[in-house]
């Protein structure tokens, strides 16, 4: 299995964006969603990212209702200048979890101020809109996301779930830097359009869930027997029934270059993803998550592996096969906004 002590390689993100880490960090499962964590260990992970070379810190206000914001405090203090730290506005949660979301400039002024103090830094490098409210026009919410840049309060600005006009239509009233949607092995539609109009304008992707939300290890036969109570993937379709028995067979291939190349099937969905950025011609820096040192090391050695085009071949017509949707409800995903 490749772990590599050396540092990964950099690349920009995107046109005039910062030099990162060809790899980043997801810190959502810091704080909640994957069960119970372990604060010493996620924070020697932490860490072990900064060790590997990975710089860019993804976290959300929504993430623990700003916990996990809080819990990156210590860590951004210590290492401010050393790290690209994003977060992101635009989903709220009340006492009974409901969502809500909200794109006003109102609310963005507030947003902002709320993760700037709970991560006790003056800017945020990057910051996303989180999900679209197709309510409020693109050109306000932007608009007040420029503010924010001319402000100081945040050096550049990313979006998250949009489509491929959407996306052009933002870039038009402030230049966008990121792009983060699902992206991997097992989901593809963001390469209907929002992919290609990143490729355009220069705008880096930035893939979340690049392993499935961890189906792409192979770890999980039985979401019911083999994850937590408190795992929100139990409620996912792809986790769940019939689905998983499905999905978990297509992993073979997976298995299969894994061994041939001494590496993990997640090294290899990793690599995958990294090797978007040839096949599309854009800037690709998927952020996996987890709270354990070996698999940060496991995650940042597959920006080493090399995949053949026989092996990308191989892997090709699996999304088109995967039994379930990425959420339950897909409402707020680019997908949903696609014809």
């Amino acid at each position: 299995m490749s772990t590599g002590t050396e540092k990964i390689a950099t690349v920009r993100l995107g046109t005039h964006g910062p030099q990162v880490g060809v790899q980043g960090f997801g810190a959502m499962g810091i704080s909640e969603f994957y069960g119970d964590t372990d604060e010493a260990a996620a924070r020697d992970t932490l860490d072990a990212a900064l060790e590997a070379g990975v710089t860019l810190i993804d976290t959300a206000d929504i993430y623990g209702r700003g916990a996990n914001e809080e819990f990156l405090a210590p860590f951004t203090a210590a290492h401010r200048d050393e790290i690209t730290l994003a977060s992101k506005f635009a989903i709220q949660r009340d006492d009974t979890d409901r969502r809500v979301v909200r794109n006003d400039p109102a609310y963005i002024r507030t947003a902002v101020e709320a993760s700037l103090r709970r991560l006790g830094t003056d800017h945020l490098d990057l910051y996303y809109m989180h999900r679209r409210d197709p309510a409020v026009p693109l050109a306000e919410s932007v608009g007040a996301m420029g503010e924010l840049v001319e402000q100081g309060k945040v050096r550049f600005l990313g979006l998250s779930e949009v489509t491929g006009p959407e996306l052009r239509e933002a870039h038009s009233v402030h230049p966008i830097t990121a792009l983060q949607s699902e992206w991997s092995v097992f989901s593809r539609d963001v390469e209907r359009s929002a992919v290609g109009a990143a490729a355009e304008l220069g705008v880096a992707f930035v893939p979340y869930s690049p392993l499935g939300r961890g189906f792409l290890t192979g770890a999980f036969a039985n979401a019911e027997t083999d994850l937590s109570a408190g795992d929100f993937r139990r409620f996912q379709p792809r986790f769940t029934g019939d689905n998983a028995k499905a999905n978990a067979a297509l992993l073979e291939p997976l298995r299969t270059i894994a061994a041939a190349h001494g590496a993990t099937p997640a090294q290899i969905a990793l690599a995958w993803v990294q090797q978007r950025a040839r096949v599309h011609g854009l800037t690709v820096v998927p952020i996996p998550g987890t709270r354990k040192r070996s698999r940060l090391l496991e995650n940042a050695g597959a920006t080493r592996i090399t995949l053949t085009e026989a092996e990308l071949a191989e892997l090709e017509p699996i999304a088109g096969r995967v039994a379930g949707d990425r959420y339950p409800d897909m409402s707020t995903t680019s997908a949903a906004r696609e014809g």
